[in-house]
């Protein structure tokens, strides 16, 4: 899983109290190979041929990755939220959570690559 330097000292002045749990969040992203990340609107940004997701870091009761475009992701995801047009997100609120969806976590990033 390579990371971004860009991003590692994103982390690393960081602080949120689920930062571990944002943490596993771009590790489950990440193994997907073709997935890449840096920084956008000041914030960690997935890509593969275009945005997939970024965190909201000023969300502090909870982690929550925006998914640009997550509506076009194909697939059945109930973790996505939302009903707007175009954005989607997903809400964390802990290690224990981010655990416990990261098989659709997976899948959300396999999609959204297969569909570019």
């Amino acid at each position: 899983m390579p990371t971004s330097p860009e991003v590692d000292a994103w982390f690393d002045d960081y602080e949120h109290p689920a930062k571990d749990a944002m943490l596993r969040i771009r590790e489950i992203i990440l193994a997907d190979e073709r997935m890449t990340e840096t920084i956008k609107w000041k914030s960690p940004t997935f890509m593969h041929e275009g945005n997939m997701a970024s965190f909201n870091p000023r969300t502090k009761a909870h982690v929550s990755l925006m998914f640009h475009t997550g509506a076009s992701i194909p697939g059945d995801h109930p973790r996505l939220q939302g009903t707007g047009e175009t954005a989607r997100y997903m809400k964390f609120a802990d290690l224990a959570e981010v655990t416990a969806a990261a098989d659709e976590l997976r899948a959300v990033t396999t999609a959204w690559c297969e569909s570019r």
